[in-house]
């Protein structure tokens, strides 16, 4: 059961990326406790969604996340997001990521740090888990 919704997840997000020639992919990576790798898509300079793998688990264990954030603020250096989402495996249950992301070069332009707040509630153990983490991200095209 896990397994198939695990697959159609992952299905449903390959289904939203139609490579278009605005289309922005990039991968991350989220240092934490709990640390994740990410494959993002933005579909609108607002809107953008990321598939998550917690990286610190065995293979029977490997959770991805699937959430979808809305840029609050984007300037030409950093942007401030908010996110929704949940996971599946180990941590089954919703997240609610806050964070910042920032270009602190500007002759490096496709790589940014980010620093995120994700407060998680596990439906299965009924707990709340925060956690906070900073990262680095690559984008594979410029923006326009």
């Amino acid at each position: 059961m896990r397994k198939s919704i695990i697959v159609a997840a992952l299905a449903g997000l390959l289904g939203l990326i139609p490579l278009t020639a605005k289309s922005q992919l990039s991968v991350s990576y989220y240092s934490s406790n709990l640390s994740k790798i990410g494959l993002a898509y933005d579909f609108t300079p607002r809107f953008w969604s990321e598939v998550r793998l917690y990286a610190d688990t065995d293979i029977s264990n490997i959770t991805p996340e699937l959430v979808l954030c809305f840029n609050l603020a984007s300037k030409e250096f950093h942007r401030i997001y908010l996110g929704f989402g949940g996971n599946v495996n180990y941590l089954n249950g919703f997240v609610m990521p806050v964070g910042v992301q920032f270009t602190p070069f500007e002759k490096f332009g496709r790589f940014s740090l980010h620093i995120e707040f994700e407060p998680s509630l596990d439906l299965v153990s009924e707990t709340v888990i925060i956690q906070a983490s900073w990262g680095v991200r690559y984008r594979f095209l410029r923006q326009e």
